[in-house]
């Protein structure tokens, strides 16, 4: 099964002819992803990496059955990349770009709220690793050599921690139904919690990986969220611990502006809700193969 994406997912690239939207859409089409086309205005007609290239996604979507895009669009142009996926009818976009500004961002939230919601574009990122089901389709910037096939669930706002998370399990033998990236900024597309929801549903994940970070309550609102609604056992592993209490640490969503966001309180609190915390970033692999052990 996986979530999100799988072997038939119809992938465009926005961005395509860029450096990193080239090496990146390469690097798709030789994991086995079903790249159909590339988006870069201005180009439109030529060829570029075998796969045709559109003006507009409407005009991509319409002539290759695209479902899902992945956004290589510098930061300043980003949110209306975003926008014009949505609007072109695109199921399911990855914003790989960092550096997209706050206002932006809102504005592309505000956008996605216009639609109904069965008909609304699910988005994760901005400034995202991307979103992988391993053996059969990568939409996004991972090393997909370090993925094998299986029955756990990662949903993370770091993008290096998700790469040892799997790593890790790899190692012992354990593999991914699906590795989600949900981003490190203050307003990203999809939080914790709404990748929960699809978990929950995936008949073929048995527990769930979340990876955290200090600043904001999303770890802890999806902690609430699957003690009442998951059937199935939640792994965490909230980065931090060690922190100076008000600095801002590596992402841009990562400073604690409130009660309940340092590290320590995340963990206290998930422990409460049922979580089982991973003590190090060492040990992810480990906690969860005993939560398997114990299945």
């Amino acid at each position: 099964m996986a979530i999100l994406i799988n072997e038939t997912t119809r992938i465009i690239v926005q961005g395509i002819t860029g450096k990193i939207g080239s090496f990146h859409a390469q690097d798709m089409l030789n994991y086995g992803s079903k790249v159909v086309g590339g988006v870069t205005p201005g180009k439109g007609g030529q060829i570029h990496l075998g796969l045709p290239v559109f003006n507009t996604v409407k005009e991509a979507v319409q002539q290759t059955g695209a479902v899902a895009s992945i956004v290589f669009v510098p930061p300043a142009f980003a949110a209306d990349s975003i926008m014009e996926a949505a609007d072109a009818g695109i199921k399911y976009c990855v914003a790989i770009t960092d550096g997209i500004p706050t206002q932006d961002m809102m504005t592309v939230k505000n956008f996605l709220r216009r639609f109904p919601v069965e008909e609304r574009m699910i988005l994760t990122g901005p400034n995202c690793a991307g979103t992988i089901s391993p053996g059969r389709s990568m939409l996004g910037i991972m090393p997909g050599h370090i993925y094998i096939q299986g029955n756990v669930g990662i949903v993370g706002r770091s993008g290096t921690l998700g790469y040892e998370a799997a790593d890790q399990m790899t190692r012992l033998g354990i593999g991914i139904s699906t590795s989600v990236g949900i981003g490190g900024d203050p307003i990203n597309g999809s939080s914790h919690r709404d990748i929960f929801e699809h978990f929950e549903q995936d008949p073929e994940t048995k527990v769930v990986l979340m990876i955290g970070e200090i600043g904001g309550p999303q770890e802890v609102e999806a902690g609430i969220w699957a003690k009442g609604n998951m059937s199935k056992p939640v792994v965490a592993y909230i980065a931090g611990l060690t922190a100076p209490e008000g600095r801002r640490m590596g992402h841009a969503g990562a400073i604690i502006s409130s009660a309940g966001e340092s590290a320590a309180e995340k963990v206290a609190m998930l422990r409460d809700l049922g979580v089982i915390i991973s003590p190090t970033p060492a040990a992810m692999g480990a906690t969860v193969a005993a939560v398997l052990a114990k299945l």
